[in-house]
């Protein structure tokens, strides 16, 4: 019996290891096709391998481009994004979910609804309103699409998951001791929802550092483009600077590798326990 239990273990594990390689490949192949020259990429039969190692598709990438201003962007982009959606989404998520006030599961399901609502459809409305406002070719626009956008029903939905497993009996003993309503939300429930609010966080960063269509529509200064609208300006009209684009690509996706290397365990935790409730 125990030999069969051990056979299945590491049966599943070749399993997922083999899915995990295959999920592997496409990252692999990037990274290995920046050292290539052009020919190598496009040999047949594939040639992964490259004859020597071409270290100079970076160093063009990065001078093509200004490569340095715009990680910059979109770094700045990115926390400005992740410090509202973690600061924000935790309050909504608590009204929803502790605080018993009229119409409050009906203000939920509203702000549920937005799901169901195509971005796309809002495109042309936020221009214009973003127009009015006075803050086309700045980062508001991204940066408040992201806080009070469909994906902020999401989190909101997620987080208030979380709350709704924490036992009311924590809230009830606190309230007794005389603690105010904002200090049980400070002190007793935010700090038992870390794995969601850092999964809310990892999500948001990803959508921020990835994000093609907002900075396409609201930036206009080549100054304020991001890494995304830059790696966009390896493919001329006439010809696609490959080995650089490769160098460039692997160079915009490390960060996220990185990243999620560091809170991989606490975003699985907050998956988990989320899903749960």
């Amino acid at each position: 019996m125990q030999q069969r239990s051990v056979g299945k273990s590491i049966a599943s594990h070749l399993i997922l290891s083999l899915v995990g390689l295959l999920f592997l490949t496409p990252f692999a192949w990037l990274f290995l096709t920046s050292f290539k020259t052009e020919d190598e990429i496009f040999v047949i039969p594939i040639q992964w391998l490259p004859d020597r190692l071409r270290w100079d598709n970076y160093i063009n990438a990065i001078k093509m481009i200004p490569f340095v201003q715009y990680t910059w962007n979109t770094i700045w982009i990115a926390i400005l994004s992740v410090a509202g959606v973690v600061l924000l989404t935790p309050v909504v998520a608590y009204g929803f979910s502790r605080i018993d006030f009229k119409g409050r599961n009906a203000l939920f399901m509203l702000m549920l609804s937005t799901l169901m609502l195509p971005g796309q459809v809002t495109i042309i409305p936020l221009y214009v309103m973003f127009n009015k406002m006075n803050l086309l070719n700045s980062y508001w626009p991204l940066v408040l699409t992201t806080w009070f956008g469909t994906g902020m029903a999401y989190n909101v939905f997620m987080v208030r998951q979380f709350f709704n497993g924490i036992p009311q009996e924590l809230s009830e003993s606190a309230k007794i001791d005389g603690a105010s309503e904002f200090r049980i939300y400070a002190q007793i429930v935010l700090p038992l929802a870390k794995p969601a609010i850092l999964t809310i966080g990892l999500f948001t960063f990803l959508f921020a550092w990835g994000d093609f269509q907002g900075p396409l529509i609201y930036l206009n200064d080549p100054d304020k483009w991001t890494l995304s609208i830059g790696l966009k300006q390896f493919i001329r009209e006439n010809n696609v600077a490959w080995g650089p684009l490769m160098a460039a690509a692997t160079l915009f996706t490390i960060p996220i590798i990185v990243i999620y290397f560091f809170v991989q365990k606490k975003f699985i935790e907050g998956i988990t326990i989320t899903g749960m409730k």
